[in-house]
């Protein structure tokens, strides 16, 4: 980082001002930044179980619903791109996940048949 001319500079605070990257305050600030890292990850996964046993979904809200999926195969039976589908009025779920809503629909309706 040295030799790219890389610094740490604090614009407030009691660290203002230029620091070398590879001075011990870099070095301590990258450190703790890691401590708290790895305590906030191990603290959200010990919440992951008790929150399963409650009942509740773990990840991004679910987005795909009925009706964005009649909607999305409506707007594919007309031949419109990916970009449009996901652009149109009311709610806009990203490109992969209409992506994804499609193809799983087309993997459900298209399954051969098991006995």
């Amino acid at each position: 980082m040295k030799a790219a001319d890389v610094g740490l500079e604090f614009l407030t605070g009691e660290l203002q001002g230029s620091h070398d990257p590879s001075g011990v305050v870099f070095t301590v600030l990258a450190a703790l930044s890691g401590m708290e890292r790895e305590y906030i990850r191990d603290r959200t996964l010990e919440g992951h179980e008790p929150a399963r046993k409650r009942g509740k979904t773990i990840g991004g809200a679910g987005v795909t619903e009925n009706h964005m999926l009649s909607m999305a195969l409506h707007l594919r039976e007309q031949e419109m791109s990916l970009r449009d589908i996901t652009t149109k009025k009311g709610q806009h779920p990203s490109p992969a996940t209409v992506m994804r809503m499609l193809r799983e629909h087309d993997e459900r309706t298209t399954a051969p048949f098991a006995w």
